[in-house]
């Protein structure tokens, strides 16, 4: 590769993080590789691979030659404001539909006699499609601290369905209280798991797979 169009990248990515109001930090999240991976990128040391160039031009709404030719293709580029603000609406409107469609099913069963007693468990059940929801857009969009918050949800919201599941039909159960301690362990180890991914992400070169 010619040093010129190493040249070109480099004062290119440098331009497209400024201009977007991003961080080496921040952007080495958005792209699962560290932030001396993307310094390296942007002092012309090294040159990315296709598949995180594919990323860097979704990230800044361009297109794949923009980021290799000579010209300045800054101006182009959307501020991580409007960015961040598109995707938190979405993100925000799939949790309400989320919670719509859980209404609906809630209404269903109220008025039905024999499930009437049980309707509400609908809105105990859904705290979790709604962390799942907040999980792929997380997978999507977010970065590892954003993907531990949502794993968590998860586990406490599936903690948070037994027992009161169990509460409801097994009123008899008096071990309920293992589920949060089952809980606690877990959350432990998405915490170690994800500190490591973020220790190791600034330790080696390599990108971590997700």
């Amino acid at each position: 590769m010619s040093s010129d169009l190493k040249e070109n990248i480099a004062k290119n990515l440098v331009e497209l993080r400024t201009q977007a109001k991003l961080t080496q930090l921040q952007l080495a999240e958005m792209l699962n590789y560290s932030d001396k991976a993307v310094s390296k990128w942007e002092r012309g040391e090294a040159i990315p691979d296709l598949r995180v160039l594919i990323r860097l031009s979704e990230i800044y709404g361009i297109s794949l030659d923009d980021i290799v030719k000579g010209e300045s293709v800054a101006p182009k580029v959307q501020p991580k404001r409007r960015i961040s603000g598109v995707r938190a609406f979405i993100v925000a409107m799939a949790a309400v539909l989320v919670w719509f469609v859980a209404t609906l099913v809630f209404m269903l069963f109220y008025f039905i006699i024999p499930t009437q007693e049980y309707a509400y468990l609908v809105f105990v059940v859904a705290p979790l499609p709604t962390a799942i929801v907040l999980t792929v857009f997380s997978a999507l969009w977010g970065n590892r601290l954003s993907n531990a918050v949502a794993c968590s949800c998860i586990l406490w919201s599936c903690a948070l369905i037994i027992h009161v599941f169990v509460w409801k039909f097994a009123p008899s159960f008096k071990e309920i209280y293992f589920v949060w301690i089952v809980a606690a362990v877990f959350e432990i180890l998405i915490i170690l798991w994800f500190s490591y991914r973020w220790f190791a992400a600034r330790l080696f070169k390599k990108p971590l797979k997700k």
